[in-house]
């Protein structure tokens, strides 16, 4: 499936009915997040400071006019969501399977130092190439990257003239950055802070960055 992404121009005045405004959510600190593990489909809560990134990026959205917030089905971004959904008197949920973490496989409860020790191979492929990078016994980076490019076209294609808010995972948001500028080394690992916000558009299945954060970022 060939995906339409590309870099914004200064953002509208005021969009089309067919354009949906998407922020992708970065959920809170968990303690896995404060070890430098990687957390994967490890269903970990978040821990206090995850909550208070949870209400500063609620309290960000509050004036977007938000119409509909998806998430992930782990309970680390369905505690964002909710926290998001209650500020901004959206009504429900919406779990939506392609916005779920990176399966890391073998490397999940793992220090990067650990993944590197063990698969050191496998770990230098997944440092500098999405493209080609696999995690053992887990998921391939462009599988995921395509997993999340989908999700984001639906919620777009659903939203036409919505703005919309969806809770997911560091390594996901790199991901559709990394497909979306056409990065293709070490760099795709951007910074991005917990409880951050990257904007996108999306109007007729193409995908458009707005603007990201340029927070400071555990692992």
């Amino acid at each position: 499936m060939g995906h339409r992404l590309q870099m914004a121009g200064p953002r509208p005045a005021q969009a089309d009915a067919s354009t949906c405004r998407l922020y992708l959510v970065r959920h809170g600190t968990t303690t896995m997040n404060v070890e430098n593990r990687y957390r994967g489909r490890h269903d970990i809560p978040l821990d206090a400071q995850g909550y208070r990134d949870a209400l500063d990026a609620a309290h960000a959205l509050s004036r977007v006019g938000l119409s509909a917030v998806y998430t992930g089905p782990l309970r680390r971004t369905i505690a964002v969501a909710q926290i998001i959904a209650d500020e901004c008197r959206v009504p429900d949920l919406r779990i939506l399977r392609g916005l779920n973490n990176l399966d890391y496989g073998s490397w999940e409860g793992m220090t990067a130092r650990e993944a590197a020790s063990d698969h050191p191979a496998e770990y230098a492929v997944y440092r500098t190439s999405p493209r080609l990078a696999r995690c053992p016994a887990g998921e391939g980076l462009s599988d995921a990257q395509t997993r999340i490019v989908e999700a984001m076209e639906l919620i777009g294609a659903r939203h036409g003239g919505e703005v919309v808010a969806a809770v997911t995972h560091a390594v996901m948001i790199r991901l559709v950055l990394a497909r979306l500028r056409g990065i293709e080394d070490e760099s795709w690992r951007t910074r991005l802070g917990p409880g951050s916000l990257t904007e996108f558009v999306i109007e007729d299945g193409e995908i458009r960055l707005v603007a990201r954060p340029e927070d400071d970022d555990a692992e």
